[in-house]
């Protein structure tokens, strides 16, 4: 079959490579459509994050798989084949997504079923396992999800929002509280997106002219702020009574936001950081934190959040189409998807690929 295979930096290649064989506990897939994911421009630029994950020579610990693997993690498709031993009401045909998070299952975060915290924690389509950016995949059936009439493009958005669900079901937010969110990129529309579909006010703070827009647009917001032109935290307590927002959320990466979500927090109130920071930061802990009583938590990927992100999908009729900015085919992914989401990111929010 045809796969697009990561050999690291600067290095994919569309190749032909053996076809998977289904396995007993496992699905199938024939895949529709591979979104393409921030954390996919840095390995295609950077190669590993933070030095992780797989190499030519060492296999990952989880998957024991050494470089090239098939890349693409943000995967919808149909259903081809299942396993005979697997006991599902999925059928061949169904259209389905694939949660890409692979874990150990014995240390003590997968025992407490924080398997998003997994000491081995693999992706499919990052560190083995197939991926999206092929003709078949055949991944194990708890990681296979039916979404029902969700057309297929907008599924291939489902692995993000999931990220963005996991994130805001952490601070258990209330109908009626008031959210702000620090950048207008993918996750914090999606995170915008799910906070008002859950009756919570959101308020946005973003510098870019075009995200500003795609904020309002696509209804992910219901007011957005540019920092550089007013003062956020001075504009949160003019729209919430003088009290501060209740929670908000870094989806940035970058100081400067992180001090302004901080500022404009309600006494008690707490900030998810949910994007990945390329650099450690300075906090004045003290006066950022304990004045005020206010907390800071972290989050990395998700953890049983597929299934309530689909159902909430489709009770909210939540249209993700709004966010897809481009489709491509995969011989065109670094001249029509890398460089693009590189060079031109304001532009766009979510770039899918099809075989």
């Amino acid at each position: 079959m045809k796969a697009l295979m990561y050999y690291g930096k600067e290095d994919v290649r569309l190749e032909d490579v053996p076809e998977p064989e289904l396995k007993p506990g496992t699905i199938k897939i024939h895949p529709a459509f591979t979104g393409i994911c921030g954390s996919d421009v840095h390995l295609y630029y950077d190669g590993a994050v933070n030095g992780g994950g797989n190499s030519p020579d060492h296999p990952h610990p989880l998957t024991g798989e050494t470089l090239p693997v098939v890349f693409g993690h943000e995967i919808s498709g149909t259903v081809e084949a299942i396993a005979d031993d697997v006991h599902t009401d999925m059928k061949v045909g169904d259209s389905v997504v694939v949660e890409a998070e692979l874990a150990c299952g014995e240390c003590p975060a997968c025992k407490a079923g924080n398997y998003n915290d997994c000491d081995k924690l693999a992706g499919i389509g990052i560190n083995g396992g197939g991926g999206g950016l092929s003709e078949h995949i055949v991944v194990p059936a708890e990681h296979v999800f039916p979404v029902g009439d969700i057309p297929l493009d907008q599924a291939a958005m489902i692995e993000p929002f999931a990220v963005a669900h996991h994130a805001i079901r952490a601070m258990d937010p209330h109908e009626g509280q008031t959210a702000v969110v620090g950048g207008a990129g993918p996750v914090g529309l999606l995170i915008g997106t799910i906070l008002r579909a859950k009756g919570i006010r959101v308020i946005m703070s973003e510098l870019s002219s075009a995200r500003k827009e795609k904020a309002l647009q696509s209804h992910s917001a219901d007011i957005v702020v540019d920092p550089s032109k007013e003062d956020l935290a001075e504009r949160v307590r003019r729209e919430t009574d003088e009290a501060g927002a209740d929670l908000a959320f870094d989806a940035a990466g970058a100081e400067p936001v992180d001090h302004q979500l901080l500022e404009a927090l309600k006494a008690t109130g707490g900030l998810m950081v949910v994007a990945l920071h390329g650099r450690p930061i300075t906090l004045n802990l003290t006066k950022e934190l304990g004045f005020g009583e206010k907390f800071i938590r972290g989050t990395m990927g998700y953890a049983n959040d597929h299934a309530d992100a689909i159902k909430l999908i489709h009770d909210r009729n939540i249209d993700l189409s709004t966010f897809i900015t481009d489709r491509i085919k995969v011989e065109d992914i670094v001249d029509k998807g890398f460089r693009p989401l590189r060079e031109d990111a304001e532009n766009h929010v979510k770039i899918i690929v099809s075989m």
